[in-house]
């Protein structure tokens, strides 16, 4: 049975689909961070090794993101999100026959990187192109709670399967859950048909550094980008090792510190970009609102920033678990504005490669965060650490407000006369 991307809620299907997408995403992400102290364990491993092994997928991951950006703007963006779910979905899989480093860099580092790399940049894409100005930011921040939502259930559901079946069945059902539901995507997920003139459908389509250099042209883009990099350093530092923080720190068993790290970071950061996601579209209605998404950006981080200090800090776990909370409601105000400004001062026919930019340079950047932490818990624990990545997200907050006063206006104007 064909479908009709025409129909009017169809739109609302594609945030649906590409929510569990997400979801099964982020599920097959955690599960590492997760077991990573039984895997430790099993490996005879150092932290600085197994965060070594974090660093690596998210180099392999920033790697493949601006090829999957150049090419899905090019090609089929639904078919690329199936093609790439089916191989993290996969290499996940795999994952729980890993019995060495080997292995690991193979199937969790290379194999994972790769798919997931390939879904980064399109998913945003398709967003974008079914839902306007009037939709887009809301529509992206209820597709952001399939984030949170995946890495409060693997918390918690990682945890407790390594603890009674072993750490490998984590591996094995969030890898066969994904393998299953790209046959959905398959038959469900289509791309909108393109709106082009004759002229716009001739013109040649721009090299991809051609089009690398035409974003970096962009003055909001470029701030947009490097506290986008702050934003990744930060939380893949807090993802990697909280669980493990909070295990030792506080003596609780692995399902519970999966759950605590996640739980009060993610489900407060899901009530945050339903608030901010809508507040955004807001101001952003009103004449030259746009740039105040920029502000609501930064307040986000600021007010973060201290929240991230105590979680490093606090010996006590009610606070810990406060400073969590505090950390997840005020950073999805990063999240609920992201890809709506980098749009707002970008061509249409840039938005998978913008984003992949995006996240080439955040998560190559962010990728040294779990290796420079893992030193430092081999040397002088993890606390020192983890409360050290508040001053990333200062800076991220310096740099929007930047790019609000002095650049966002005219980079704006620039598309709207295009």
């Amino acid at each position: 049975m064909a479908v009709d991307t025409s129909r009017k809620g169809y739109k609302w299907e594609v945030v649906l689909l590409l929510w569990v997408a997400f979801f099964l995403n982020q599920a097959d992400r955690q599960a590492f961070n997760i077991v990573l102290p039984l895997i430790q364990q099993h490996l005879g491993a150092s932290d600085s090794t197994m965060g070594l092994l974090s660093t690596l997928f998210n180099v392999f991951y920033a790697i493949v993101v601006p090829f999957a950006g150049y090419y899905a703007d090019r090609l089929s963006r639904s078919r690329q999100i199936w093609i790439s779910v089916l191989i993290f979905s996969t290499a996940t899989l795999l994952t729980g026959f890993s019995g060495g480093i080997f292995s690991l860099i193979l199937f969790r580092c290379f194999g994972m990187g790769v798919g997931q790399g390939m879904f980064g940049p399109t998913y945003t894409g398709i967003i974008a192109s079914y839902h306007d100005s009037s939709t887009r930011a809301r529509a992206m921040s209820i597709h952001q709670t399939s984030y949170y939502l995946g890495v409060i259930a693997c918390g918690f559901l990682a945890g407790l399967l390594a603890e009674r079946l072993g750490w490998q069945y984590a591996f094995f059902i969030f890898g066969g859950a994904g393998v299953l539901f790209t046959a959905v995507l398959v038959f469900r997920l289509k791309d909108k048909p393109a709106e082009k003139t004759p002229e716009q459908t001739a013109e040649k389509a721009p090299s991809l550094l051609a089009a690398i250099a035409a974003i970096f042209k962009v003055p909001t883009a470029v701030c947009m980008l490097v506290a986008y990099c702050c934003l990744i350093f930060g939380l893949n530092g807090y993802l990697t090792w909280m669980p493990k923080y909070m295990k030792e720190t506080f003596d609780l068993s692995l399902s519970s510190a999966g759950f605590h790290s996640m739980f009060w970071t993610h489900a407060a950061a899901f009530v945050g970009v339903l608030v901010a996601g809508s507040l955004s579209d807001r101001i952003a209605s009103k004449v030259n609102g746009g740039k105040n998404r920029l502000l609501l950006q930064a307040a986000g981080m600021l007010l973060a920033s201290p929240c991230i200090v105590m979680m490093g800090v606090s010996q006590t776990f009610v606070v810990v678990c406060a400073a969590l909370a505090g950390f997840g409601f005020f950073r999805a105000f990063f999240d609920a504005g992201t890809y709506a400004v980098l749009y707002d001062v970008i061509e249409p026919k840039y938005y998978s490669l913008s984003s992949a930019v995006l996240i080439l340079f955040g998560f190559g950047i962010g990728s040294l965060a779990p290796w420079i932490l893992g030193m430092i818990g081999d040397r002088f624990g993890l606390s020192g650490g983890i409360a050290s990545l508040a001053a990333v997200w200062v800076v991220a907050a310096i740099v929007l407000v930047i790019a609000r006063m002095a650049f966002f206006d005219k980079d704006a104007k620039k598309i709207q006369n295009i």
